[in-house]
C-alpha cells in the first residue's frame, strides 16, 4: 500500500494577508526541501472594525385622523462619535430680532387692512360694536382730560398776556393751540391708553389661546373679523372725539379766564373766531385720523404677534402703548411741518 505524502512548508504569520473579500493570501517558499519539523506559534490577534452606529429613538404619537398611534423618529444618537458629514445651511438657526419682525408686521397688517377695505370685506356688526366702544364709551375720560388741560394751559399764560396788554389775543392763542396741537394729541393719548391697550390684550390673549387659529379653521380671516373693524372704528371715532375735546377745552379756558383773571368770555370767543380758520379744524381731524390708524394698527399687530402666555400678553400690552405714543408724537411733528410750514400771520387778526 502506498501512502500519500504531503509536503509541509513553513510560513511566517507576518506574511499572511487577509483581503477585504475574505480570501487569505499566503506566499509559498521557492525551496523544494521538505520541512520535517514545524511548529505552530499561537499569536492571538484582535481585529477591530470601526463602523458608525446610530441609535434611533422612536415614540408613538396619536394620529388625530383615525385615533391610531403613529410612530415617529424623535432623534438620532451618534454613539461612537463618528464624524457627521452633513453641512448645515448658513442661516438655518438664525432668526431676526423680535422688534424687527414685529415692526414689519405693522406694515403687513396695514396693507392687508387697506386691501380688505378696498375690496369691501368688512364685518359691519363687529365694526359697529367697536365704534360704540371707542366713541361713546370714551367720551367721558376724553372730555375730563381736555377740560383740565385747558384750564392748566390758561393758568400758564393768561396772566402774562393780561399784564402785557394782549388780552384780546388770548382767545386766538387758545384756539390755535387747541385746534392744531392739544386736542388731537391729548385725545390720541387717552385713546391709546384706554383702547389701544385693550386691543393688544384681547388679541394677545386670543393668539396665545389659539382662538385665531380656530377662526382660520372655521373659514374666517382674522384680519377681516378682528383687525379691520377696530381700525375703521378708531379712525372714524377719533375725529369726533377731537372736536368734542376742542370745544370743552376752549370752554373751560374761557370760564377760568373770566372767573379768575377778569377777561370776558365774549372777548375770548371773538378773538378765537378771528384767529381760527377752517383749515385748522380740518387739519386737526386729519391728524386724529392718522393717530387713530397708528394706535389701532400697532395695537393689533402687537396683539397677533404675542407669544409666551400671560407674561407675553402683559409685555405686548405695555409695549403697544409705548410704541403708539412714540408713533403719535413722530406723526404729529411730520404733519405739523407739512400743514403749517408757511403759516404764521393768523394772530395779526386777533390784536
Amino acid at each position: 500500500m502506498q501512502m500519500a505524502s504531503s509536503h509541509l512548508y513553513f510560513c511566517s504569520p507576518n506574511s499572511i494577508a487577509i483581503k477585504p473579500d475574505g480570501r487569505v493570501k499566503m506566499p509559498i517558499p521557492r525551496s523544494n526541501q521538505i520541512v520535517k519539523k514545524f511548529q505552530f506559534v499561537p499569536r492571538p490577534q484582535n481585529c477591530r472594525f470601526v463602523v458608525p452606529v446610530r441609535q434611533t429613538r422612536l415614540f408613538a404619537v396619536p394620529n388625530t385622523n383615525d385615533g391610531h398611534p403613529s410612530v415617529s423618529i424623535e432623534e438620532e444618537l451618534n454613539i461612537n462619535h463618528s464624524p457627521n458629514i452633513e453641512v448645515e445651511p448658513l442661516l438655518q438657526k438664525w432668526s431676526p430680532p423680535r422688534f424687527v419682525w414685529r415692526g414689519l408686521s405693522v406694515f403687513v397688517i396695514a396693507g392687508q387692512v387697506i386691501l380688505r377695505i378696498l375690496k369691501g370685506k368688512i364685518h359691519w356688526r363687529n365694526t359697529l360694536q367697536q365704534l360704540e366702544r371707542v366713541g361713546p364709551k370714551s367720551v367721558g375720560v376724553c372730555l375730563l382730560t381736555s377740560a383740565f388741560v385747558g384750564m392748566a394751559f390758561s393758568v400758564q399764560f393768561v396772566r402774562e398776556f393780561t399784564r402785557l396788554g394782549f388780552s384780546r389775543s388770548i382767545g386766538g392763542v387758545l384756539a390755535l393751540a387747541f385746534a392744531r396741537e392739544l386736542s388731537p394729541v391729548i385725545t390720541s393719548i387717552v385713546v391709546a391708553g384706554r383702547i389701544g391697550s385693550s386691543f393688544a390684550a384681547e388679541l394677545g390673549t386670543m393668539q396665545v389661546s389659539e382662538q385665531t387659529d380656530t377662526l382660520r379653521v372655521l373659514g374666517s380671516n382674522p384680519v377681516d373679523y378682528l383687525v379691520t373693524p377696530r381700525v375703521i372704528a378708531t379712525c372714524v371715532a377719533l375725529p369726533f372725539l377731537t372736536l368734542l375735546c376742542f370745544t370743552i377745552g376752549m370752554a373751560s379756558s374761557a370760564l377760568l379766564a373770566d372767573g379768575i383773571y377778569g377777561v370776558s368770555i365774549n372777548i375770548i370767543l371773538d378773538s378765537a373766531r378771528r384767529g381760527l380758520r377752517s383749515w385748522d379744524i380740518i387739519s386737526a381731524m386729519i391728524k386724529s385720523q392718522v393717530f387713530g390708524a397708528i394706535i389701532s394698527i400697532v395695537s393689533c399687530a402687537w396683539g397677533v404677534t404675542t407669544t409666551g402666555g400671560a407674561k407675553g400678553v402683559g409685555e405686548s400690552t405695555t409695549s403697544s402703548v409705548v410704541i403708539s405714543l412714540v408713533g403719535i408724537f413722530i406723526a404729529d411733528f411730520v404733519l405739523s411741518c407739512f400743514f403749517f410750514q408757511g403759516v404764521g400771520d393768523q394772530l395779526k387778526n386777533c390784536v
